[in-house]
């Protein structure tokens, strides 16, 4: 959780230097979520999200240079700097998504490769409060249940789509009880021992009976995005508040002081660890080499092309494939 907080705070601060441009959603405030459900994946399972993935991408065994280093564009980015914040992948994580629930049906549809595989693992799909009213989603929910695919439709309620608050924007806001005949449970997203015993339970749900939707309930310290200073519909008080009283990382550290796993010193010691590696990652991801212009029609699909690309540029480049498309 302490990575993925760190990663952040160096996006952000990249973000505001200018180094790295268009979007960018920080996932501050809701790691319990992701750490808690990647504690409970087995090496079989697969994950879809949106386009708060950085800290996806950090669990799923990318390198904070990697993660970074797509931010600012750079070959040694997970994607070579041609994904940026929205389209991070890795093995087993199928990325993030820019259309607004849009991952969901694509999600139900790993799902259904892994039962048509039959290798016994399922996919969890990711969603916030302000995609849970798309249609596809329902139409996801649906068809899982039909076909009993083994998916999680995970809800991560931070409570606000963009600048619209959830009590706003839906008639019911118990996101787990919009499955219909789906069954859910609601989680704290913000307790990561509680996402991870959630999560298990309803892993062995799903392979056991099909579809099962969990909500997540937790928040974003941070605006929707960047461009976004995330204090126009919610006061900063509030912003506080959570903080002090729900911070999942300061909320574990004294849980494992508590029960005597960690010393104090033995926490900070972490805590400087990996701040020196996100340094480090963050001073060598605006230091690598951007990607040449050459580079930008190349790995445009797994299998080469013979013998032309048409209608690239002005004239017909022939298509090549440096190495694997996606760095890991």
């Amino acid at each position: 959780m302490q990575t993925i907080r760190r990663l952040e705070t160096s996006a952000g601060n990249l973000y505001k230097e200018k180094i790295i441009r268009g979007f960018c959603h920080l996932y501050s405030g809701q790691e319990a979520c992701a750490v808690g459900m990647k504690a409970a994946m087995r090496d079989v399972d697969n994950i879809i999200s949106a386009y708060r993935v950085h800290g996806w991408t950090y669990l799923m065994g990318v390198s904070p240079l990697g993660v970074l280093a797509e931010l600012t564009g750079r070959q040694s980015g997970c994607a070579k700097g041609k994904g940026g914040s929205m389209h991070m992948y890795s093995p087993n994580f199928y990325g993030g998504n820019g259309i607004v629930g849009a991952q969901v049906p694509l999600g139900a549809g790993v799902a259904f490769a892994c039962k048509y595989k039959g290798n016994g693992g399922m996919c969890l799909a990711l969603y916030g409060d302000g995609a849970a009213n798309q249609g596809q989603v329902f139409e996801a929910y649906n068809m899982a249940y039909l076909w009993k695919l083994p998916v999680i439709f995970v809800c991560e309620n931070n409570n606000y789509g963009m600048g619209t608050s959830a009590e706003r924007a839906s008639c019911n806001t118990d996101y787990y009880t919009r499955g219909d005949v789906l069954p859910g449970i609601w989680v704290d997203g913000m307790d990561v021992l509680a996402v991870r015993s959630a999560t298990e339970f309803a892993i062995d749900y799903v392979n056991k009976n099909g579809p099962i939707v969990l909500e997540t309930n937790t928040y974003r310290y941070s605006g929707h995005s960047m461009s976004d200073p995330g204090t126009s519909y919610r006061t900063r008080e509030e912003i506080q508040e959570v903080r002090q009283k729900r911070d999942p990382i300061t909320s574990f550290k004294e849980l494992c002081i508590e029960l005597g796993l960690l010393t104090a010193d033995e926490i900070k010691a972490i805590d400087t660890k990996v701040r020196k590696e996100v340094d480090a990652a963050t001073a060598q991801a605006k230091a690598d080499a951007e990607l040449p212009l050459s580079g930008l029609w190349t790995d445009v699909y797994s299998q080469c092309l013979e013998p032309k690309i048409r209608n690239c540029v002005e004239y017909n480049i022939k298509h090549v494939q440096q190495n694997k498309g996606v760095n890991h």
